[in-house]
C-alpha cells in the first residue's frame, strides 16, 4: 500500500493539548492527591540512595482494561529489584510509585505533577492510550524530567502533544508502531478475504479518533488507495449511547466491514445496537477497544470473529531481558497468578520496566536528569515485545514494535482466544490461523 506514512502533523498538532501544562500553575499540588505507592523490600543500599520510579496508568474508568495487568507488574517488578539496581559500581534500592489517572485527561496531568514536584521522581514511566500518557509526558517535558511511554500510536503521542518529526521533545521517549502500521494490518486481513469493499468509520471526537479519521492524512485516502471505499458519518462523543445514524448509514452503503478505534463501552454499545437493527457486516476490525478479554468477555456472545491488531501475545518470540521468562511463560504466569486471562498489556508494562533497567544501568551520573535522558537516547535492548531502539524511528524520540493482526474465537479455557491471522507485516510472529467472516 503507497503513502501509508503520510500522517499530517499539523492536524495533529492541532489536536487539542488540553492539558499539557494546566496543572503547573501553583505546581498543582494537592493534599488530596491519591496514589498507589509503595518501597520495594530493599535492604538500605551503603553506597547508594533509592531510585525512585513513577508509574502512571489508568487502574480505573473506561480505560481500566490498558492496566488490568499493572498491579501483578507492578508486584513482580517489585520483588525483582528488591536486591537493588547497580548504577556506575553503586548498588541502589528501587522504590515504584504507582497513580492512577483514573482514565481522565486532567487527573493523570495532576498526579504526574505530584510524582515530580513532591515525589521527587528520577524516572516516569507511563502507558495506555493518549489521554494518560500525553498529559503526563507534557509534564516531564515541561520540568524536564526523564519520561518512557508506551501503548499509544507514535502520531497521537508526537502530533498530538505539538511536536514533529524533525524537532520531536528533548525529555520524553516513547516505543510503539504507527498508524501506518495499523492500518496496513487492517488493510493485509481485509485483502485476504471475500467483501465488496466497501467499509464504514467509526471515529470518536477525541485525539485517537481524530488522528484515525483525518480524510486527508489518516485511514480514508489509505483506504482509498488499495481500492476500499469509505462511508463515515461523522465524529460521535465518547461514551455515546445512540448509534442508530451510524448504522443506517452502513447499511445504506451496504458496508460488509466496519473499523475504528473505540474505547471498550462504545464498542459494545455499538455492536449490540447493529445486531438488534439488523446490520452484520462481514468484518469488524476496532482498534483499542477489542484489545481486552474483559471487554470481549463482556459482549457475551456476540464477540466471535471479531478483529483487532495484536501488538503482544504468548506466542510472540521473545523473552524479557530481566528475567529471560519468555512471552508464553510470562503470559502463563499471569493467569496462574491472577485467574485472568493474559492481555496484550502485560508485555508492553513489563518492558516499561525492562527499558527503564536497562537505561539506570547504564546511566553515568544517577543525580543529573541529563544522564538518564541521555541513557535513553542510546537504547538498545531486546524486550519481551521486541528490540527497543532509538534513532532509527520515524523521530528521536520514537521507538516502532512490530504489529500483527488477531481474531477472537471460541476458546477452551476462557471464554475467548485472541489468535493471529495475519503476521504480513512481522513474518517472525507465527501465525495461527487465517481471518474468518463473521458468521
Amino acid at each position: 500500500m503507497k503513502n501509508r506514512n503520510k500522517i499530517d502533523k499539523q492536524s495533529c498538532a492541532d489536536m487539542s493539548r488540553r492539558n499539557a501544562i494546566k496543572t503547573i500553575a501553583g505546581f498543582g499540588l494537592t493534599a488530596g492527591l491519591a496514589g498507589v505507592s509503595a518501597m520495594s523490600n530493599v535492604a538500605v543500599a551503603d553506597t547508594g540512595r533509592t531510585i525512585k520510579i513513577g508509574y502512571v496508568t489508568p487502574l480505573t474508568g473506561p480505560l481500566a482494561p490498558f492496566g488490568e495487568a499493572d498491579s501483578y507488574v507492578i508486584e513482580q517488578m517489585r520483588e525483582h529489584f528488591k536486591t537493588g539496581i547497580e548504577i556506575a559500581g553503586k548498588l541502589h534500592p528501587v522504590e515504584i510509585i504507582v497513580k492512577n489517572s483514573e482514565s481522565n485527561i486532567t487527573k493523570a496531568g495532576a498526579v504526574a505533577a505530584d510524582l515530580i514536584l513532591r515525589d521527587e521522581i528520577d524516572l516516569m514511566l507511563v502507558a495506555a492510550a493518549p489521554e494518560t500518557i500525553n498529559p503526563v509526558a507534557d509534564q516531564c517535558e515541561f520540568n524536564e524530567i526523564p519520561c518512557i511511554s508506551t501503548v499509544s500510536p507514535w502520531q497521537p503521542w508526537l502530533f498530538g502533544r505539538g511536536g514533529s518529526t524533525e524537532k520531536g521533545f528533548d525529555w520524553t521517549y516513547h516505543f510503539f508502531w504507527g498508524l501506518e502500521d495499523v492500518i496496513g494490518v487492517f488493510l493485509d486481513m481485509w485483502q485476504s478475504v471475500d467483501t465488496n469493499m466497501s467499509v464504514g468509520g467509526l471515529f470518536a471526537n477525541d485525539t485517537d479518533g481524530n488522528a484515525w479519521g483525518d480524510r486527508e492524512f489518516g485511514l480514508p485516502p489509505a483506504l482509498a488507495i488499495d481500492g476500499f471505499n469509505l462511508t463515515d458519518p461523522g465524529r460521535y462523543q465518547v461514551m455515546n449511547s445512540d448509534f442508530s445514524a451510524y448504522i443506517s448509514a452502513f447499511k445504506e452503503a451496504n458496508c460488509q466491514i466496519v473499523t475504528g478505534n473505540m474505547i471498550p463501552p462504545d464498542v459494545k454499545t455499538f455492536w449490540t445496537q447493529a445486531k438488534q437493527q439488523g446490520f452484520t457486516p462481514k468484518v469488524m476490525s476496532i482498534g483499542k477497544g477489542l484489545l481486552f478479554p474483559t471487554a470481549v468477555e463482556a459482549m457475551g456472545d456476540l464477540a466471535e470473529g471479531l478483529s483487532c491488531e495484536v501488538w503482544w501475545s504468548p506466542n510472540h518470540p521473545f523473552n524479557s531481558s530481566l528475567t529471560g521468562k519468555s512471552a508464553s511463560e510470562i503470559a502463563m504466569a499471569y493467569e496462574s497468578a491472577t485467574g485472568r486471562q493474559w492481555t496484550q498489556p502485560l508485555g508492553y508494562s513489563h518492558a516499561l520496566f525492562e527499558v527503564a533497567a536497562d537505561v539506570l544501568k547504564r546511566t553515568a551520573n544517577i543525580d543529573k536528569r541529563a544522564s538518564i535522558r541521555d541513557a535513553i537516547t542510546t537504547t538498545s535492548v531486546q524486550t519481551v515485545v521486541g528490540p527497543v531502539s532509538w534513532g532509527n524511528g520515524p523521530a528521536k524520540n520514537i521507538a516502532k514494535t512490530p504489529l500483527v493482526g488477531g481474531q477472537w474465537v471460541k476458546g477452551d479455557k476462557f471464554k475467548y482466544d485472541l489468535v493471529i491471522v495475519n503476521n504480513k507485516a512481522a513474518p517472525h510472529i507465527p501465525r495461527g490461523s487465517e481471518l474468518k467472516l463473521i458468521s
